[in-house]
């Protein structure tokens, strides 16, 4: 798809997706209007209604926000509409955050902007130009009458759509409300810039999130917790109140000045999002089908978006059948992207507190990166000079990019702040390391990672996972890992190795990852323990609810791992208690159904991991760290929370850990992830910030630009990364080599030196293959 139809008309059959249709416009904003104006341009013949039960100059909020994308489109698909937006539109580069009276301001951002009314009334000016039948004040008819009156119909009738609600056994709407109350208002005078601004208040922490939308008028948002605003006294204010009360919070940005409502009410954001978008003949667009949070654009911008798509599909496909499928599968994914985008965005202003203490400039560029659609490498094209402040104040020595910078984990320096993720490659025999296990850490050590971790080393033969586990239970097996962190030491100096420690629990006794994840051994199972009498899969092998007296032997089996760990030389332990391995299977109340004093409460829930952790600790020596993987959310309805996790993570950093490295899911089979590029690092995040624990953050980071962004905002201390380590052993020294980087902290072998200059066409920084991992 091209973003945008084509000018010319086809004459297709009436009710065909080209020919003369009959249609309905279920709502008078943006999107409907637009859908409107563009499908009678394409062809005159149809006949093209809008209901809108307000009058024409009713709207919600102030100013508009555009992109030059969505700006292309519409200058292709209709340039008398571009034109007049032109004409009206309030332009600037520039965004300022403030914080603890100090701005920040970072360039070269690019906005467009107007006020809703004006795009209302160009719009509304379009559509009678072209001959669209404008109905205001008027309710638009059932959307069963309307389905048998019409060839389509369209559903632009907003985030309570009546169209989406009278089928949602079709559409299968999901709802999600969120934290924070807001309320939009506006100011008689223009920003300079987009303005971000907090206000620490006895109540509590609020924001203003402001931007020009004509030459003396911007708009005005503040936004709060929930909890913060009903402390502040909100919920007893009439609306005058609470435009007094947010001018007089907000006065030094505004100036003093007041600010104005426009029937403005406080409300909760909620995310709508649907599993389909048509049924038959009738089609959901704008926030009808799909809600994403202001902070990172305008719910407009996705609504004319879809209007261009629509027609475009219409005039494209040769049925309306066909269009529509088209229209879903073009617009479906980018909306999804932008929802991933505006959660992350929205989330990061829910949990603003977090970040108060962070150095004024850190906090700028945070905020900045909030919704890792901005990044470390595009903010330096935008505003390299903001962009150096910040790498100064982190403490990069100059041409240093931040993943290259050292970090200390207590007796132990790490040269970068990558990470080889623990990968489980079952390809041990009888729990021995081989030539394999030699090759590929090896390998990975040589390509230039700060820290490459084992596969999860099983502490014995019944806490294997399957029969090509490795493990530590035995003196051949510590003496196989001590030849392969010998030669890490010896062959890559600055690398170090470290030891995933852990028990299956009822995820043992299963095939290898190829022949089967999770599926269990056709012959030579072995008995399973866990937490509780549960099978991680219906039909699978039933664990045995662990005994008190299991319970010893097992923490004394990892404490004498532990002890071999030390003597093959490893430099950092991580104790595995996530993936619903047996202690993580204690862990989550899901798995964890005991009636004793190691079930109920997370406190109890808490006591056998501890108690575990406690005995590894007593063993590792004093001055190589130990870690602990955690999942910190369950991705099912009553499993761990994100609450939860951040205190597990605190009761094992009170017990000595060191860092925490933060993983989600793979505990129980039902789960539901939130997929999606770093998907899991907003877990590290609010840990990392609200514990103050050193974290490492996992999940879908791939590309270096990621690792700068995530590390540089605070957000991380290490970036712990799997697949990109399969498809490329020497990721870490491309990304050096690709950044201009050539310091101590990526060192080519001195083997490898003659090809770390070779040129290199493409990109190495996102991987290739699709591959199913378990660690």
């Amino acid at each position: 798809m091209t973003g945008a139809p084509r000018q010319e008309t086809t004459g297709a059959p009436r009710g065909g997706a080209n020919g003369p249709l009959r249609v309905a416009v279920v709502g008078g904003g943006p999107g409907g209007l637009y859908t409107a104006a563009l499908l009678k341009r394409l062809d005159p013949a149809r006949e093209i209604t809008v209901f809108e039960r307000n009058a024409p100059d009713v709207t919600f909020g102030f100013g508009v926000v555009l992109s030059d994308e969505t700006l292309g489109g519409i200058e292709h698909a209709d340039p008398v509409v571009h034109e007049a937006l032109q004409r009206d539109f309030v332009r600037w580069d520039d965004i300022d955050i403030v914080h603890r009276g100090t701005r920040h301001t970072s360039g070269g951002h690019g906005f467009a902007a107007l006020g809703r009314h004006r795009l209302l009334h160009i719009l509304q000016e379009r559509c009678r130009s072209l001959g669209v039948a404008l109905r205001f004040r008027t309710e638009a008819p059932d959307p069963a009458r309307l389905k048998e009156t019409y060839d389509l119909v369209v559903a632009a009738d907003g985030v309570h759509s009546a169209a989406r609600a009278a089928h949602a056994d079709v559409f299968r709407p999901r709802l999600t409300q969120h934290r924070c109350r807001y309320i939009w208002l506006a100011a008689d005078f223009a920003f300079d810039a987009f303005r971000f601004e907090i206000a620490e208040t006895e109540h509590g922490v609020m924001q203003l999130h402001g931007y020009p939308f004509a030459a003396d008028a911007s708009t005005v948002i503040v936004e709060m917790r929930e909890e913060v605003w009903r402390a502040a006294g909100f919920a007893e204010l009439d609306e005058q109140g609470s435009v007094e009360r947010c001018a007089k919070i907000f006065a030094d940005a505004l100036g003093g000045r007041p600010l104005r409502s426009n029937n403005s009410a406080w409300t909760t954001f909620r995310t709508v999002v649907n599993e389909r978008w048509s049924h038959g003949n009738l089609v959901l667009l704008g926030d009808a089908a799909h809600t994403a949070h202001f902070s990172i654009g305008s719910g407009t911008k996705l609504a004319v978006e879809d209007a261009l798509a629509l027609a475009a599909c219409l005039d494209e496909q040769p049925t309306l059948a066909e269009a529509l499928t088209a229209y879903e599968d073009e617009r479906k994914p980018v909306v999804a992207s932008t929802q991933r985008a505006a959660r992350a965005s929205l989330e990061w202003f829910e949990n603003l507190d977090l970040y108060l203490g962070q150095r004024p400039r850190q906090f700028a560029f945070n905020l900045l990166t909030r919704s890792r659609r901005v990044t470390h490498g595009n903010l330096r094209l935008r505003d390299a000079r903001f962009t150096d402040a910040v790498e100064r104040d982190f403490g990069c020595p100059p041409g240093t990019p931040p993943m290259f910078t050292p970090f200390r984990l207590r007796g132990l320096t790490l040269r970068n702040r990558v990470v080889v993720s623990p990968m489980d490659m079952y390809s041990a025999v009888d729990g021995v390391p081989g030539d394999f296990h030699l090759v590929h850490l090896g390998a990975r050590a040589l390509g230039g990672a700060g820290l490459v971790m084992t596969e999860m080393v099983c502490v014995s033969p019944e806490g294997r996972i399957t029969p090509g586990c490795a493990g530590l239970w035995t003196g051949r097996q510590t003496e196989a890992w001590r030849r392969i962190t010998d030669f890490v030491h010896r062959q890559a100096p600055g690398a170090a190795i470290g030891v995933q420690l852990g028990h299956s629990g009822r995820k043992g006794s299963t095939k290898v990852m190829w022949e089967g994840i999770d599926e269990p051994l056709p012959e030579g199972n072995w008995p399973l323990v866990a937490a509780s009498p549960l099978p991680h899969r219906p039909g699978g092998q039933i664990p045995r609810e662990v005994t008190r007296a299991q319970l010893t032997d097992i923490r004394e089996q990892f404490a004498t791992s532990a002890w071999r760990a030390a003597r093959a030389g490893f430099d950092l332990l991580e104790l595995h208690c996530a993936h619903g391995y047996l202690l993580s299977g204690f862990l989550s109340p899901l798995t964890n159904h005991r009636t004793d004093a190691y079930g109920g409460s997370l406190d109890k829930r808490l006591r056998f991991p501890l108690e575990v952790f406690d005995a590894v600790r007593a063993v590792w020596p004093e001055e190589r760290p130990m870690t602990v993987r955690l999942s910190a959310t369950d991705w099912a309805e009553g499993g761990t929370t994100a609450e939860e996790a951040v205190e597990i993570a605190r009761a094992f950093a009170a017990h000595g850990a060191d860092a925490v490295d933060v993983s989600t899911g793979q505990v129980v089979a039902e789960e539901r992830p939130e997929f999606g590029r770093s998907y899991q690092t907003p877990f590290a995040d609010r840990i990392r910030n609200a514990v103050g624990v050193p974290v490492i953050a996992v999940g879908a980071i791939s590309s270096w630009d990621d690792v700068n962004s995530l590390i540089l905002a605070g957000r991380t201390d290490l970036c712990a990364l799997a697949r990109p380590h399969l498809y490329d052993p020497h990721w870490t020294l491309h990304a050096a080599a690709e950044q201009g980087y050539e310091g101590p902290a990526a060192v080519w072998p001195a083997p490898y030196r003659a090809g770390s200059r070779r040129p290199r066409t493409g990109r190495t920084d996102a991987p290739k293959p699709r591959l199913t991992l378990r660690s």
